[in-house]
């Protein structure tokens, strides 16, 4: 069972994105990573984004102890947020198409300015952050989860996590409280102290647990949001100082990596003594193997293939080596 990887410290999880809504792409990943020894996919909560990772599982070949993890969260919470580009204020420097991992971001036919394919940005704000011009924001659409989880659980997947990012309390209560009403398994709460500070995410958390069981909770320790793309200590370190928060307030709960997170990750973690049952890899896991994943055969090219596996291989077995 899914809660026995944290237990027995041998969780990886690959995070395709939860507003990657790229079903191809979603594919490919879960295929791939599923062979190279990933045990824990985390998705955007659409249907058929599940089925992509079902199909990737299935070209992978591997069904068993493999688990399916669909991502919802509040608004302003960057996970479930697109960039939107201004065409008016937009002036074609293309800057913001370096900083985008998902290359999202795609020229206008016969206008010298960007616009933004929805379906691959995950909302990272990184393009925002480098416009000159301001000409980028980021949206989040309001979502009702009583409508959108039913088909989800209908699918058989076997976690929801919950981006409790925001600072409103009241919708964080409200979403949190729609979720244990509708799914019964394993829940996973994914927060970061960026905008709360440590005592109200710990408020927060505490507050949130009342309504579960012990040990029927993952905290996904989010050091700093979709940042992982360096590969060196330094970008990991806000993942283990947000995992040594949750350590040492003896929370009923098991720990996830996240959020910044590399092949560095699971090694500082376990020099600076934190009990943590696996790591969640997404930008890093994504980047490593963009060049092959991006290929229309990958598929169906073995050399390519087998390269791509090589390198992701590397990346599980090194974060879990670090676990024991």
């Amino acid at each position: 069972m899914l809660l026995d990887l944290f237990k027995n410290k041998k969780c990886f999880k690959l995070v395709c994105g939860a507003g990657n809504e790229d079903a191809v792409e979603v594919e490919k990943l879960v295929t791939l990573y599923s062979k190279a020894g990933c045990n824990f996919f985390d998705l955007c909560a659409k249907p058929e984004i599940v089925d992509a990772a079902k199909r990737g599982l299935k070209r992978a070949g591997i069904t068993e102890d493999r688990y399916l993890c669909c991502s919802v969260g509040i608004k302003g919470d960057p996970h479930v947020s697109k960039a939107k580009i201004n065409e008016d204020l937009c002036i074609g420097c293309s800057k913001c198409t370096k900083e985008c991992l998902q290359n999202a971001l795609v020229p206008l036919t016969n206008k010298n300015v960007y616009q933004v394919n929805t379906v691959k940005c995950i909302g990272c704000g990184h393009c925002a952050s480098v416009c000159p011009k301001q000409a980028i924001e980021m949206t989040s659409e309001f979502k009702n989860l009583k409508e959108v989880l039913p088909p989800l659980i209908e699918k058989g997947i076997d976690c929801i996590e919950f981006h409790a990012l925001g600072e409103d309390e009241n919708e964080v209560d409200e979403k949190w409280a729609d979720i244990n009403e509708l799914y019964n398994g394993p829940l996973s709460i994914c927060i970061d102290r960026s905008k709360l500070g440590n005592e109200r995410v710990l408020s927060r958390i505490n507050r949130m647990l009342e309504k579960r069981q012990p040990y029927t909770t993952i905290i996904q320790a989010d050091g700093c949001p979709m940042s992982g793309g360096k590969d060196d200590f330094k970008t990991t370190l806000q993942t283990v100082a947000m995992a040594e928060i949750f350590q040492n307030a003896n929370l009923p709960v098991y720990l996830l990596l996240s959020g910044g997170t590399n092949s560095k990750s699971t090694e500082l973690a376990k020099l600076c003594g934190i009990n943590a049952g696996g790591v969640a890899i997404g930008s890093f896991a994504r980047k490593i193997v963009r060049e092959y994943i991006d290929r229309n055969d990958f598929l169906e090219n073995e050399e390519a293939f087998n390269k791509a596996l090589k390198i992701a291989k590397q990346l599980v077995d090194v974060s879990m080596e670090n676990m024991k």
